[in-house]
């Protein structure tokens, strides 16, 4: 009995215990959840706030980005008006002159419109005259048929061949009366500014040739240039692109090839080499350079030296460039810078006499031939070519046309052509300028003289002055003398247009009667 009592009031005992852990564990949730609460409901003030003072902070961004977006979009509508006024005062002033000139049209429809009123009236009046005009023709072609007894056809091919030997007589009296005048008016001016100009430029000149001969101090050399088994030499002809013949010939070595400036460049440096005394492949290459580039730059001032030589100024550095170039070129064995030299000359003389620009005279016959510099890759007449590279380093107008038209591949323009072709046609054929091999000479002599007999009424031609003259003689049945003068003018044109030859040539027409009787 006693131990049931025990466990019933253990049983109580551990009831009550929880009971009591129970609602004290209430209790403690309760404050914690109160705590928890109050926590949170101060968070919920701080986000507030922060969220209050965010819309704050996001509010007054806003504001200064619509007044920014506002000032602009106000700066961007002044600017439109303003541009929209200045618009409508163009268009304002458009129409005032659209206005006037549409005044002026009218006025002047009214002039046409009466103007043409009395064409139409003169046309009238015309009409009616020619309608009497026929009648009257026609009355006295009839009487003249009567009285002549030929038809009208008939009178009308006489008339024409009387009218087609009459004028063809008076054209060639006018030409005759025309050249006659032309030459006693401008023979006498013209030898004295040539010869003035060719007294004046006299210079001295040289034909080149295709090899340079370098003198050595010993036969032994030539060993040594040779190397072994012929390395040195082979490099060396390798590095300049020239032929080194080396012979029997004492104490010399020729260096042969059609390029002068690369003769100029291996002479060069074959005399730096055998100074030097190491001749080796790797020394020939780096002295060949070395050498090639110290004549470029001699270039530039032997352009810049010509230049100061004429007087000439402002003028590009590739074109002086190109004029030194002229130096190590030559033109039928005639040094090209020489000879554009003396053109220059030439032409300034003959400017200054005639009252033009002696300056720009110089500076296109300095220029006529550069053409002839370019790389040989480049096709075209040397004349477009210096045409094209004058006109792309900004030269004067006259001195591109005078570059362009001195073989007359365009049109000349300016007086500065006559004067640039001139004196290129002086410079080219005075006696000993320029040489031509005797293939093309004889060539050259037989296509002049059968060009001037292919004339009708020739009876033959002979090329004389090696080539500066042609004599041509007619037959006398066929061309009279004044046909004789009319012949000669062809034939030049002919041998213009037909024939390449430097300077000029005379043609002589020579008409000779000769009678023949028998005394038996």
């Amino acid at each position: 009995m006693s131990d049931m009592m025990i466990i019933i009031f253990s049983l109580i005992g551990l009831i009550i215990g929880f009971g009591i852990s129970y609602f004290a564990g209430n209790k403690i949730n309760a404050a914690k959840l109160k705590e928890g609460e109050n926590r949170v409901a101060s968070r919920l003030k701080d986000a507030e706030k922060e969220a209050a003072n965010l819309k704050k902070e996001k509010l007054i961004e806003v504001k200064e980005e619509w007044h920014k977006r506002k000032q602009e979009f106000e700066n961007d509508a002044q600017q439109r008006r303003q541009k929209l006024q200045t618009f409508e005062k163009q268009l304002k002033s458009r129409e005032e002159n659209i206005e006037s000139k549409v005044e002026q049209i009218n006025k002047k429809e009214k002039q046409i419109e009466a103007q043409e009123k009395d064409f139409k009236k003169k046309i009238e009046d015309i009409s009616k005259k020619e309608l009497e005009l026929e009648k009257l023709h026609d009355a006295q072609m009839t009487k003249l048929q009567e009285i002549s007894g030929l038809s009208l056809e008939e009178a009308k091919k006489l008339m024409l061949e009387n009218v087609v030997n009459d004028a063809k007589t008076e054209s060639a009296q006018l030409t005759k009366r025309i050249i006659d005048e032309a030459k006693n008016n401008a023979t006498k001016q013209a030898k004295s500014i040539v010869l003035q100009a060719i007294q004046r430029s006299a210079s001295d000149h040289s034909v080149e040739s295709t090899v340079s001969v370098v003198s050595l101090d010993g036969d032994e050399m030539k060993g040594r240039i040779i190397g072994r088994e012929g390395r040195n030499i082979r490099a060396f002809e390798a590095a300049t692109g020239i032929d080194l013949i080396i012979d029997d010939t004492p104490e010399a070595v020729v260096i042969s090839g059609f390029d002068p400036f690369r003769r100029e460049v291996a002479k060069a440096s074959l005399e730096k080499l055998m100074a030097d005394g190491r001749i080796h492949p790797a020394r020939i290459e780096e002295i060949v350079d070395k050498t090639r580039k110290e004549l470029e730059d001699e270039i530039i001032h032997i352009g810049e030296n010509a230049c100061l030589q004429l007087g000439i100024h402002n003028m590009h550095n590739e074109l002086m460039r190109i004029v030194g170039k002229m130096k190590y070129r030559s033109s039928y064995g005639q040094n090209l810078l020489n000879h554009s030299i003396e053109v220059a000359y030439l032409c300034g003389i003959m400017a200054a006499e005639l009252g033009f620009d002696p300056i720009l005279a110089k500076r296109s016959g300095l220029l006529h031939d550069i053409g002839k510099c370019i790389d040989q890759n480049t096709e075209g007449p040397h004349a477009l070519l210096g045409f094209d590279i004058a006109k792309k380093f900004k030269e004067p107008h006259p001195v591109c046309n005078a570059i362009g038209a001195h073989h007359e591949d365009i049109e000349m323009e300016t007086p500065f052509a006559v004067l640039v072709q001139a004196a290129d046609s002086i410079s080219g054929a005075r006696p000993g300028a320029r040489r031509e091999s005797l293939e093309n000479y004889i060539k050259r002599l037989d296509k002049l003289e059968t060009l001037a007999h292919s004339f009708q009424g020739v009876a033959k031609t002979f090329a004389i002055q090696a080539g500066r003259e042609i004599r041509v003689i007619v037959e006398p049945e066929k061309i009279d003398d004044i046909h004789s003068d009319s012949l000669a003018i062809e034939i030049a044109k002919s041998i213009e247009n037909e024939m390449e030859y430097p300077g000029q040539i005379k043609v002589t027409v020579i008409r000779e009667r000769r009678s023949f009787a028998l005394a038996k």
